[in-house]
């Protein structure tokens, strides 16, 4: 599979038995699609030597390459990470059906009426890097929301994708529905992403996960839309009115959970009137973890570990140990600021002031808002999808964490008893 035109034959094949697997899914029964995730989270617990096995594989030949730090974290899987992965799936089998539902009828002057019902997006080709557990968390909301899905995951997972996508085959089998509805690309070729994104005539949809240049060349490459968030340049503000201990921690853990995930802290707003107290306590509690803190001449002032932060700092996401910090006068700069610098993904607010909350919830542009909470609940789980499929900082279709209902579309059905136009 090396040819161009092999790939290009390759990619229509997969495209083609998706589009046919997609209508069969979308009168998939709740039962049987709960059933294939069910089966499919027993092969991966059966499996799961299996499994470790061609992770440990993978892992080898990413150190070899020099594959970074952060990627690495993310390629890795243990035995637990098998057992999140069928939970996961256990978890989607849980929730509610969306397709079909119907809502919002109501009666028309004329007699009909008139709602709306839930349906599938179709064709979903998800693209992303060095994350095992992307191909069984797609896998389970394409499936239970009624879509076929064409997964290409890293070169550098090549291995352990496969061997999920052996025990996603095996669930879909024994529950009855089309193993092809759940495909994982088996060439490491580049130009398998360039057909599988201009392919409008078998996909509907692409969701991109992964690092800002994959997901800009996908912007840029698509003929079908795309569901994205370049990256996640997230803020936390704490505001004059914050309650001390709150703010320790919120910061702690937004910032040093995990320094390499789109929802962790990149940047810290401080209130004038809080910083000569507070910013102190805050960038030692940083330090203590090993960030490096780059911050403006006020920030720098109270704090003398501080570097000067430039401009860029103030755009960057780091995924790595380090934080920008600027004082700001009060709530309002702290949104002027955040709505200039952010991607659009998480900002949080720190503050027991009920007016500057709401303010901020109003007027900050991003796709998650929060009071008190850190930024990384920005996630399907922590908000009860499930599972998600990612992260969309766009303002069409989904925005925020993209679970079942933002793989799903709603068409418009009309009830009548005969009535006619006049």
């Amino acid at each position: 599979m090396n040819a161009p035109t092999d790939i290009a034959l390759y990619m229509q094949t997969l495209g083609q038995q998706a589009r046919v697997a997609s209508r069969a899914m979308a009168k998939a029964s709740t039962a049987a699609k709960n059933a294939a995730l069910l089966a499919m989270a027993a092969e991966l617990r059966a499996r799961r030597d299996e499994l470790l096995t061609a992770n440990a594989a993978d892992v080898l030949e990413a150190k070899a390459n020099g594959l970074e730090a952060a990627m690495l974290d993310r390629l890795t899987i243990t035995a637990k990470s098998v057992e999140a992965m069928a939970q996961g799936l256990e978890q989607v089998a849980a929730l509610p059906d969306p397709i079909g539902e119907i809502t919002d009828m109501k009666y028309r002057p004329s007699g009909i009426q008139v709602g709306k019902m839930r349906v599938p997006l179709g064709v979903v080709g998800i693209i992303y890097e060095a994350r095992p557990n992307v191909t069984a968390d797609a896998a389970a909301l394409c499936l239970k929301s009624g879509n076929a899905a064409i997964l290409r995951g890293g070169k550098e997972a090549i291995r352990c994708n496969q061997a999920i996508a052996s025990c996603v085959r095996a669930g879909l089998a024994a529950a009855g529905l089309p193993e092809t509805a759940v495909q994982v690309v088996e060439t490491t070729d580049r130009a398998a992403v360039g057909h599988l994104v201009a392919m409008p005539e078998y996909v509907d949809v692409i969701v991109p996960r992964g690092g800002k240049g994959l997901i800009e060349r996908i912007s840029r490459e698509a003929r079908v839309p795309v569901i994205k968030h370049l990256d996640g340049n997230c803020h936390v503000y704490v505001d004059v009115a914050a309650d001390p201990a709150k703010a320790l921690a919120i910061v702690e853990n937004a910032k040093t959970q995990r320094l390499g995930t789109c929802n962790t802290a990149e940047s810290l707003l401080v209130a004038r009137p809080a910083a000569p107290t507070l910013l102190p306590q805050l960038a030692a509690m940083l330090t203590a973890h090993g960030v490096e803190i780059r911050g403006c001449p006020e920030t720098c002032a109270l704090v003398p570990q501080a570097k000067p932060a430039t401009e860029e700092d103030y755009y960057t996401e780091y995924l790595a140990a380090i934080i920008s910090c600027k004082v700001v006068a009060d709530v309002g700069e702290a949104i002027a600021h955040i709505n200039k610098y952010s991607s659009a993904h998480t900002e949080s607010i720190v503050t027991e002031d009920y007016t500057a909350a709401m303010r901020f919830l109003r007027e900050v542009d991003s796709s998650s808002v929060m009071v008190n909470a850190s930024t990384r609940f920005a996630d399907g789980f922590e908000y009860g999808l499930g599972a998600e499929i990612g992260i969309s900082t766009d303002k069409f279709h989904a925005r925020g964490p993209v679970g079942l209902e933002g793989l799903t579309s709603q068409k418009w059905i009309v009830f009548g008893n005969g009535e006619v136009r006049v």
